[in-house]
Formats: C-alpha cells, structure tokens, sequence
C-alpha cells in the first residue's frame, strides 16, 4: 500500500469530524426519504449499475469481500460498500478491490456537501453519517464508472440507507440476535426487517437459516415474486478439510460443482460465506443448471482473497490471531474454528467488547476455546470497562482464569507472556497462541499495533 500522504490525511480527518458530528452509524430511524432526497439531487448514481446488496447478522462483511473478489476476477469491474471500518473509514469505499484514497475519499464528500445541507435544510433531522457514507459510494461508484456494486447492509435491511437501491441480487447471510436496541428481540421481526432488501423481481440468494426465519424470508419473496436460491438445497458445501492457511472446499453452485478450491480462510462459517458468495455471483450471471462459471477463475479469485480481521494471523510464535467477533453467534463460530483446525496446547483470548452487546453471550461462547482470558477496552465510547468486564467474565470463567489490563497493548503483551507459560519444563516453550476478539473496533487497534495496513 502506498504511504499515505500526512496531508491528505489531515484532510481526512477533518471531514471525519464534521461527519461525526451527526447521527452515529448505531442509530437508525425508519425513514429513506433523506438519503432518497440526496440520491435524487445528485442525479441518482446508485441506478447507473447493477447492486448486489449483503444482509444479515453475522458474516456480511466477508462474503461482500468474497463476491467482490469474485466479479473481479471474471473481469468487471467493481464498487464495494462496506461497514464499518477496521483503521481508516476508506476502507468502506472500494473501487477494484482496493480502499479509495484519502485524497478522493474528501473530494466526493466536498462535492455532496452542498447537496446534504439543502436536504438538512428540508428536514427535522439532519441526515446521518451512515446516510452520507452511503451516497458518497453510490457517487463515487458512478464517477468510476463501475460495472457493479457489491453493498453492505449496515443495520437492519428495509430502513437502512443502503436500501434506497433496488439490488438485482439479494443475499442474506445468516440471521441472529444482535443490535437489540434497535431491532428488537424478536427474530421473526429481525428476519422481517432484514428481508426487505429482497425486491420485486429480483433473486435472493439465501444463507441455512433457523426454521421461523427461512419461513419469513420466503413469504417475502412470494410477496415480491423474487426468484430463490438456498443454501443446503439449490447450493451449499459439498466437502472442506483443513489446509496450511486455510482449508480447501469443494462447492455445489447453481451452475455446477467447483471442486479443489483453496480459501485462506479458517472455520466452516468461511467455507459456507464462500459458497454464499459463488452462488450470488452465479445469479448475477445468470448461471444455473446448464451454465457454469470458468473453475480457474473462481479458484484464482478464493485463492487470493485478503478478509482482514477475520482470524487473521498478525504474528508468528506464539502464534497471535485478530478476529472481529462481536456477538454470540460470531464468537460461537469463532470458537468452532479454534477447535476445528488449531492444536493450541495453550490459547488465551484478549477480549475488548462493546458495552450494548451481549456480554454473557459471548463470553458463553467463548469459554471453551480459553485456557485464560485478559479483559481490556478499545477506544471507543462505547466500550464496556475492563472492570465491568471482568465482573461478568468471572461468572464464566471462574476467577483464576480471568485478567485485568486497562490498555489493549498491555493486554496483548500479557496474554503473550501466559501463552508462552508451560506447567511441565520437560516440554517445549511452543504451542501456545492468542485470540483478540470482542469487536470490529479491538481487531482494527490490534491490527495496527502489529503494523497492518488499512485493506
């Protein structure tokens, strides 16, 4: 990655604060009439290609990179919206498979500006900074021009800014609890307010989901007349085992069978995004019973997929992983994959969560997977305390297995040193590995305490 200019930068940064300023990504209303008032000053960019649009709880950010990386390498070329940010906010904004610049990142904001403030004008509240986000893709995509735009849901589905879109794929990834503050409890009403990005006409590619969520999914493309596709019947993984690095998979798609795919990815949640993926790029080409895409290129495209942050291995012996787990479900499949593919004689997690998520469930999860945990905060607001934390982390782990750091640095440094801790001398000072988890903020500041660039 080119180094970054402290300039520009700067710049960046100024518009970051003006936009933090409004509504935060975490609050939502049930209302597209501002971002639709914007889109329709601008000329409506978000009509001047195909949408393939990406829902659901737990695994959107992966199979939008998965499709992203797959329409690519057939030849298109491509926007990829994408929330939230792992270390820089330009991440979310990708042309080819690569973050847009800080540079162009401020020249698409300054030329909506004056376009956001006639529709603040016009309204009781000002648009937010997710709505703004979402329009500066859809403009930054038109001016490239794309051939297509891979976009993620931010929250929810029908009220979410990136619904103004009528997406020609819909793929919904599997559905959990999670944002209760905003969606609710209730599953079948998450199910429902995730379905609407399904809309007449188009194909749902959808995920294995539990029986009361399929079912509303699929009353929702009755409704529309959307065409379906589910993973377990009309596609899914036929095989996986694991591999140096990753795992290798065999998929059934809808146009064929894919077989000796590598994925530089760990657990069987990737293995099933990937097919997720596959079968969204199929249908975009229309690829079914007596259409199959080119094998070489699907494997090319898996094969060099980068998902940062995603049981990313950022050091070597001990072995230290960052994954973006932050709620039960994805704590759950974190978990699966720790058991499923590592030997660790000795793992120990670092855990940095926010306060709004459900602490006792993920640390549930988690319990298995850890020989010890060290509690710690990131930097946001929103962050629970290490001591709040390690109050809840004590009814499940016991107290001889939890520790205390205020600083993320520290924590790792600690988790590194238990790691390497052996009771037998006899044995070798090897084996052990670390997991820093909690949430996409914690696995950002990880990543960059170990120098990982923004990808």
């Amino acid at each position: 990655m080119p180094k970054l200019d402290p300039g520009a930068l700067e710049e960046l940064h100024q518009v970051e604060s003006e936009l933090d300023t409004r509504w935060p990504e975490t609050k939502i209303a049930p209302s597209l009439e501002r971002i639709a008032a914007l889109v329709d000053l601008i000329a409506d960019p978000h009509r001047a290609y195909p949408v393939l649009q990406v829902a659901g709880t737990n695994g959107k950010s992966s199979t939008t990179r998965m499709i992203d990386a797959l329409l690519t390498r057939v030849g298109l070329r491509t926007g990829r919206f994408t929330s939230p940010h792992l270390q820089l906010v330009t991440e979310r904004i990708s042309l080819d498979n690569a973050p847009i610049s800080p540079e162009r990142y401020v020249e698409v904001f300054r030329d909506l500006e004056p376009y956001i403030a006639m529709v603040d004008a016009k309204s009781d509240v000002r648009m937010s900074k997710f709505e703004v986000l979402t329009a500066m893709a859809f403009a930054a995509f038109a001016d490239a021009p794309v051939d297509a735009a891979v976009v993620e849901v931010g929250l929810g589905g029908s009220w979410d800014a990136t619904n103004v879109a009528d997406a020609r794929i819909a793929v919904v990834c599997p559905i959990g609890i999670d944002h209760v503050d905003y969606l609710g409890s209730d599953i079948v009403g998450i199910a429902r307010e995730k379905a609407g990005i399904i809309k007449p006409g188009s194909i749902a590619v959808i995920a294995e989901q539990s029986p009361d969520v399929m079912t509303e999914l699929l009353r929702r493309c009755t409704e529309v007349d959307a065409t379906v596709a589910r993973q377990g019947s009309e596609f899914g993984v036929i095989n996986r085992h694991v591999a140096v690095g990753g795992q290798v998979i065999e998929l059934q798609g809808l146009g064929g069978v894919y077989d000796d795919i590598f994925l530089p990815m760990h657990g069987a949640h990737q293995a099933a995004n990937a097919s997720l993926a596959l079968a969204a790029v199929e249908a975009f080409f229309g690829a079914g019973t007596e259409r199959q895409l080119d094998v070489d290129a699907i494997r090319e495209a898996f094969a060099t997929l980068q998902v940062p942050g995603r049981l990313e291995r950022v050091r070597m012996s001990p072995s230290v992983f960052v994954d973006a787990a932050h709620n039960p479900h994805g704590a759950a499949a974190l978990a699966a994959a720790l058991d499923d593919e590592f030997g660790f004689r000795k793992l120990v997690g670092v855990l940095g969560i926010m306060g709004d998520k459900d602490v006792a469930g993920i640390l549930t999860a988690l319990e298995p997977a850890f020989a010890e945990l060290v509690v710690t905060a990131n930097s946001s607001p929103r962050s629970m305390s290490p001591d709040l934390l390690a109050e809840a982390a004590i009814e499940v782990f016991g107290p001889d297995r939890v520790h205390v750091e205020q600083r993320l640095d520290n924590a790792i440094d600690t988790a590194v040193r238990l790691a390497e801790e052996v009771d037998d001398p006899r044995e070798p000072i090897a084996g052990g590995g670390v997991v820093v988890t909690g949430s996409v903020v914690t696995a950002g500041e990880t990543r960059a305490l170990f120098g990982k660039d923004p990808a």
